[in-house]
């Protein structure tokens, strides 16, 4: 029997669920069963790691660690070897922290994750299933978990298509080169069929199979967000829509509709005595202006732009997916969009490139007072209002993956790590970035019906599903178990009880590493979305 359904909605936020469970002129309830499960049970905005994107907090849910636990920063991880600097894209071995799938399958519960992002390789000792998101349709076999379920699915679930499951690439590079009011449309659409796929899947294991911990992540939420937040933020949206206005809103509707339809489907398949829950790893919010920090950097004389001579090397490293430095002169510089994070170049050795070690606090303290001076020339109110330095942030064995700065923009956005002019612009019309409040929902038996409570942090959501399945919770988490979201009676019956310490992660190699074609394609994926230029 499943004890413990989760359903993971990537970048979910209560500014679009709590319109599309009520009741709207003209539209009516487009999520009527979520409504009726948001009605008798609890909520919590869900606070997303210090840079709330994907990797890293899908990561702190799957471990109740944070990124300086985990180790787990960003999509791309970069390696400074002085004279360059190389990026690699993070999977499953970097994260060094046990997760709760291998966590519950030592205690002898069944699991079963689908769609996890950084879940391939699988690692050892899986009781039951993961079919790992994030990664291209040819690698699902291999990286599906146990390798004959892959078949299992190929053969028993209906219309299955694993290049409808992952990602279609010929599709987002199509969206990318163009953005027409028919093409986006149509690349809204695409997510469709591919979540109802997911849902296909998530289906059929859960009758067959019947996990203890059935968890299954949903993520054309993210990605249509991004793509059509003017269509979805209330405050943007038409009054009367018309044309490719209606036609975008028509899109959404239909999409947020299906999900409640295949959420309604899992729960009810569960049955009545499953516990489900909700979580988000961020949320969302609109995004007016474009902050071009290496700009600003170089500007200040902390980087140096690398010069293009006209030859193909040098075109091909200013048309790279980052930043073209000259890395000889380069001190502090900015790796990612997606990162808001600055890295601060220290030499190892006499003659390397970089700061010498004793300069780091005094460098550090004037580059953060320089970034708190940039301002909107529209309000002239400060751009930057907050800058985090790891050691408070990102504490934990892996802190020094971190950048040494991550900023927080009044809007939320991601910068721009283009060599373009001027260092702040205004976007000709707001786009959808991260926020860092997500969901997180309960209901079911033993759950409270006390609607909305106290804001929860993301590192509970792992000991909050252990918890739900009977498991101490490790003395090690970072996170502590909702007891808000349990009713007292059955938190009387259920004590939460701390265990052992987690285990140490197996690392495992894969057989078959991406060729580079397919790494491209991933970076052209976080292109579209922003994550990357």
């Amino acid at each position: 029997m499943t004890t413990t359904l989760f359903i993971g909605l990537d970048g979910c936020t209560f500014t679009v669920l709590d319109e599309m469970t009520r009741d709207l002129p003209g539209e009516g309830v487009t999520m009527p069963f979520l409504a009726s499960l948001m009605a008798k049970g609890v909520r919590a905005k869900l606070r997303s790691t210090p840079n709330p994107l994907t990797p890293p907090a899908w990561t702190s849910i799957m471990t109740g660690k944070g990124p300086g636990e985990h180790g787990v920063f960003e999509f791309i991880r970069a390696e400074d070897h002085g004279a360059e600097v190389y990026w690699t894209l993070y999977d499953a071995r970097d994260v060094d922290a046990e997760t709760i799938w291998s966590i519950a399958s030592r205690k002898d519960k069944k699991i079963a994750a689908l769609n996890f992002p950084l879940t391939a390789p699988a690692p050892e000792g899986i009781n039951g299933s993961i079919v790992p998101g994030f990664i291209p349709a040819k690698h699902l076999r291999r990286n599906t978990h146990p390798r004959e379920l892959f078949e299992r699915i190929k053969t028993d679930v209906p219309g299955f298509d694993p290049k409808e499951l992952a990602w279609d690439f010929d599709k987002e590079k199509q969206a990318m080169e163009s953005l027409s009011a028919t093409e986006t449309a149509k690349w809204v659409r695409y997510h469709l069929p591919r979540e109802e796929q997911w849902f296909k899947v998530a289906e059929y294991i859960l009758g067959s199979d019947k996990p203890d911990l059935m968890a299954v992540m949903f993520d054309g939420t993210d990605k249509i967000q991004h793509q059509a937040w003017p269509w979805l933020d209330k405050d943007l949206l038409a009054k009367d829509p018309q044309g490719h206005d209606k036609e975008m809103r028509e899109v959404c509707l239909e999409y947020f509709n299906n999900l409640d339809g295949y959420i309604e489907k899992l729960v009810t398949m569960a049955g009545p005595d499953t516990q489900v829950f909700f979580a988000s790893d961020h949320g969302f919010t609109a995004s007016n202006f474009v902050l071009r920090i290496n700009t600003f950097l170089g500007e200040k004389g902390y980087l140096t732009w690398g010069t293009n001579d006209g030859s193909e090397q040098a075109v091909r490293r200013d048309a790279s997916d980052f930043a073209n430095l000259d890395w000889s002169k380069t001190l502090a510089y900015c790796q990612t969009p997606s990162s808001n994070g600055i890295v601060i170049r220290v030499a190892q050795k006499p003659g390397d490139a970089g700061i010498k070690p004793e300069d780091y606090e005094s460098f550090r303290e004037k580059l953060i007072a320089d970034l708190y001076t940039i301002t909107d020339p529209k309000t002239g109110k400060p751009v930057v209002i907050d800058v985090l330095k790891r050691e408070e942030w990102f504490a934990g064995q892996h802190m020094k993956r971190a950048p040494d700065l991550t900023l927080v923009l009044s809007d939320h956005g991601f910068v721009s790590i283009r060599n373009f002019e001027p260092v702040v612009a205004h976007r000709p019309a707001a786009i959808g970035t991260h926020h860092p409040d997500g969901i997180f929902m309960a209901c079911g038996p033993g759950i409270s019906a006390s609607g909305m409570v106290e804001r929860r942090q993301i590192v509970d959501v792992a000991p909050t599903l252990l918890h739900s399945l009977g498991i101490a919770i490790p003395v090690d988490f970072e996170g502590k178990p909702a007891d808000t979201f349990f009713d007292a009676e059955w938190l009387a019956a259920n004590p939460i009880k701390k265990g052992a310490r987690t285990k140490a992660p197996q690392k495992k190699e894969l057989k078959e590493e991406m060729d580079q074609g397919e790494k491209q394609q991933i970076i052209e994926q976080l292109q579209m979305l922003g994550y990357m230029e």
